[in-house]
């Protein structure tokens, strides 16, 4: 029997131990830049995608897909307050004369995009 075999269909080589191939795991270790949308995602994933949540522990895959998942939600956070603010009429202008008011605004379109982007991004 070969020592070390390589597995195509899944891409893992393995190492002999004993009589069993055990597969040679190296996780790579990505730096974790991912914020608050990352760590919603890997939540939902943890509670109601296991078995994706586990396929990307094992290919070593999570902490990137988690920083790519936190960075389209922050830029599309960003993209929807612009347009919203600009929708709705909230300018700086509305800032400097009635700063209340617009905090209130502003507030409350960023509980909507938040709330967007979640179910959008995060719980697909």
């Amino acid at each position: 029997m070969e020592k070390r075999i390589y597995d195509k269909t899944n891409g893992l080589n393995y190492t002999l131990q004993g009589d069993y191939y055990f597969p040679e795991l190296i996780i790579k270790k990505e730096e974790t830049t991912y914020g608050k949308y990352g760590i919603l995602r890997k939540n939902y994933l943890k509670e109601h995608k296991s078995g994706y949540y586990q396929y990307l522990i094992l290919t070593g895959k999570l902490t990137e897909h988690l920083n790519q998942i936190d960075k389209e939600a922050v830029e599309q956070v960003e993209i929807l307050v612009k347009q919203m603010a600009e929708r709705y009429g909230v300018t700086e202008e509305m800032r400097e004369k009635n700063w209340m008011e617009w905090v209130r605004r502003m507030n409350g379109i960023k509980d909507d995009i938040n709330e967007i982007v979640i179910n959008e991004i995060i719980y697909l």
